[in-house]
């Protein structure tokens, strides 16, 4: 059986139509970054990885492959995914480099990493 969902409504408010299409017309770029980062971030892996960055400031991707029990190569994958769209950054000490959130999505990142709950319970 095939569910329909019809509206039935009597009048449209189109000062409230006007309002909405206005409102995504003005936040569209911010829409669109926040869109592309959720979408990058929706993987386990690199979710993982923004929450490890968040509480350690910087890692490098030897630190994660260890971490999450993958290959370097798996796990650099993740990162040029989130580099590429800038959601994070590098900083290189010799042949070693290290990983950061960008500065300009931190304050978003940190808002949807502080819903993360921890289910250990300290004795």
């Amino acid at each position: 059986m095939k569910l329909e969902i019809s509206c039935t409504r009597a009048e449209a408010d189109h000062q409230q139509i006007l309002r909405c299409k206005e409102d995504l017309n003005k936040t569209a770029d911010s829409i669109e970054d926040i869109s592309r980062l959720m979408a990058l971030a929706g993987n386990e892996v690199r979710f993982k990885i923004l929450f490890l960055l968040q509480r350690e400031t910087e890692l490098c991707p030897c630190d994660f492959a260890d971490i999450l029990e993958m290959s370097v190569p798996a796990v650099s994958q993740h990162l040029r995914k989130m580099k590429d769209a800038k959601i994070i950054g590098t900083r290189r000490e010799g042949q070693t480099i290290f990983y950061h959130i960008s500065k300009k999505d931190e304050a978003f990142i940190v808002a949807i990493l502080s819903n993360v709950k921890s289910e250990r319970k300290i004795a």
